[in-house]
């Protein structure tokens, strides 16, 4: 059975309208490397935003981007190499309290052009006027709770711990830098996830190389004169443009110790195997997800209709924290839970971001609503319904812009079962028995987060003790979602490596060194206790 969206007019900006005339045109031919802007002569592209010019009736243009060459990229990477030197730079070098004091001092430069990356994020990813600040603000929250942490954690700021172990041995653990660190960051939190890898990074002496995303990258371009402002030459490079032409010259030269990346687990899979000694990277990721909901049958429909659909559209179903299958029971139950979510499906409001109460944007990637069309029509064919199409309202585009579509009786042998959609296309699977939603959950590749609903503790402990193995964190009665930046956020199999968190991103990106006496040697025991007066390694933030 052929199935495909009802393709509408696309959204566009009226020429006269205050949005039109904060449209952002953010020049990007220039090369930030070695802490400078320097020219750029090479190819260029031009960034375009998914929302459609009034004037033009075609995508928004709003700015131009470099598209660097290997040569370019080698650069990047040489610079940050050469900050680095083996550990004898000038920023790894510093005393924590001075790097601290720097990064301080970026932040103070980044909230100068807050306004501007606002624009930017609702311009180019179409993030809601309300989201994006929300984007910005977390952002700062977090350097500020990474920056407390340190002076707070005896191994990392506040001084060094002191133990004697049982060979009676005197020993100082403190946590210091790794070296180049490669970051690269998906599009839909390009500000905020980049910088959860970043600023811990930097907080500990690493240099680092940004792949700037294809999409949301602009956002990163205005950053520049404030890490030129902040922080030593070379601590901080760019590069922009392909990832397949820039990514294997930077690994393959070998200068790359630690890799910071959010995106696609083959993707990092390749980064991983061109490096020349892959044994000595050191490596951060957050990857994909396939985060399930499982209503069981005395569930509160109406709750988890209405978390379900929260954690399904919120910014478009475009994060990796989204519900993306739901598991409900076949028969009356699971069939008044569809017709609830169906409900507030319809609630949802459609529009551009900066309308008062929009729930629904449009996407980024041009290429993504044929992508969605094919793996609906592929359930289709083989047997799912759609819910809420046609006089429903779901499924129809406009420009990117696809409105909640809800497909019921999608099973394992359907490709939206297990491909990722990244997008408001919610697919329903029906089960006979809860046996048949542990053995999905046990064969999935996912295992980043779960949702259970339930009103009964006897009914939810087992489908617990199942995933407590599987994913790194179980939602009770509640949608899938990020913690707080204090709280670890974590994964298994192919969703993580690593745990992120302001304490465990420190971690990430830091190696315990240790400094070891003999407690019984007057004059040992005199310099270990006095190390920290002299020494910048050991040097305590206050």
């Amino acid at each position: 059975m052929a199935y495909t969206f009802d393709s509408q007019p696309p959204l566009s900006v009226p020429a006269a309208s205050e949005w039109h005339a904060r449209k952002p045109m953010i020049d990007g031919v220039f090369r930030f490397i070695g802490g400078e802007r320097l020219p750029f002569s090479g190819e260029v592209v031009e960034a375009t935003s998914p929302i459609y010019d009034g004037e033009t009736r075609a995508r928004a243009v709003i700015g131009k981007v470099a598209q660097f060459s290997e040569e370019d990229a080698l650069a990047a990477v040489r610079a940050a190499a050469a900050a680095w030197d083996r550990g004898q730079g000038e920023w790894p070098q510093k005393p924590l309290a001075e790097r601290i004091a720097a990064v301080e001092a970026l932040v103070g430069e980044l909230r100068k052009v807050r306004e501007q990356i606002v624009d930017v994020l609702v311009w180019e990813i179409c993030k809601s006027t309300a989201d994006a600040g929300k984007e910005f603000d977390r952002t700062m929250d977090f350097i500020a709770h990474a920056i407390a942490q340190l002076r707070e954690s005896p191994t990392v700021g506040a001084g060094f711990e002191t133990f004697t172990d049982v060979s009676g041995v005197a020993c100082q653990v403190r946590l210091g830098p790794i070296g180049v660190m490669l970051g690269l960051a998906a599009f839909n939190y390009p500000l905020n996830e980049m910088y959860a890898m970043l600023i811990p990074a930097l907080l500990m002496g690493n240099t680092a190389v940004l792949k700037l995303p294809a999409t949301g990258g602009l956002v990163h371009l205005l950053t520049a004169d404030a890490f030129a402002a902040a922080l030593p030459p070379g601590v901080i490079n760019f590069v922009t443009g392909s990832g397949r032409k820039t990514m294997p010259p930077i690994i393959e030269t070998g200068l790359v110790d630690v890799i910071g990346f959010i995106g696609g687990p083959s993707v990092m899979d390749r980064l991983i195997k061109g490096h020349p000694t892959p044994h000595t990277l050191t490596l951060f990721a957050q990857l994909a997800a396939k985060n399930a909901a499982v209503v069981l049958d005395d569930a509160d429909l109406d709750l988890a209709a209405e978390q379900c659909a929260l954690g399904a559209t919120s910014y478009n179903g475009q994060r990796c924290t989204s519900i993306k299958l739901m598991f409900a029971p076949a028969g009356a139950v699971g069939d008044a839970f569809v017709d609830k979510l169906a409900a507030k499906m319809g609630a949802l409001k459609a529009g551009l971001p900066w309308e008062e109460h929009v729930a629904i944007t449009p996407l980024p990637d041009a290429d993504k609503p044929a992508f969605l069309e094919a793996l609906v029509a592929d359930a289709v064919e083989k047997g799912a319904k759609v819910v809420n199409g046609g006089d429903g309202g779901g499924g129809t585009l406009r420009g990117t812009l696809l409105t909640p579509l809800i497909v019921d009786s999608v099973r394992s042998d359907m490709r939206l079962f297990d491909e990722e959609q990244f997008a408001p296309v919610l697919p329903v699977s029906r089960f006979a028995d809860v046996g048949e939603v542990h053995a999905a959950l046990k064969a999935s590749w996912s295992g980043q987060q779960a949702a259970v609903f339930t009103a009964d503790a006897a009914r939810a402990a087992p489908l617990l003790d199942a995933l407590a193995t599987q994913v790194g964190r179980i939602n009770l009665n509640m949608q899938c979602s990020r913690s707080p930046d204090v709280v670890p956020f974590s994964g298994r199999r192919s969703s993580a490596m690593g745990t992120m968190s302001v304490s465990e991103a420190l971690r990430a990106f830091s190696i315990e060194t240790v400094v070891a006496y003999n407690p019984k040697d007057a004059t040992t025991t005199a310099i270990g206790g006095a190390l920290h007066k002299h020494s910048k390694f050991l040097a305590p933030v206050a």
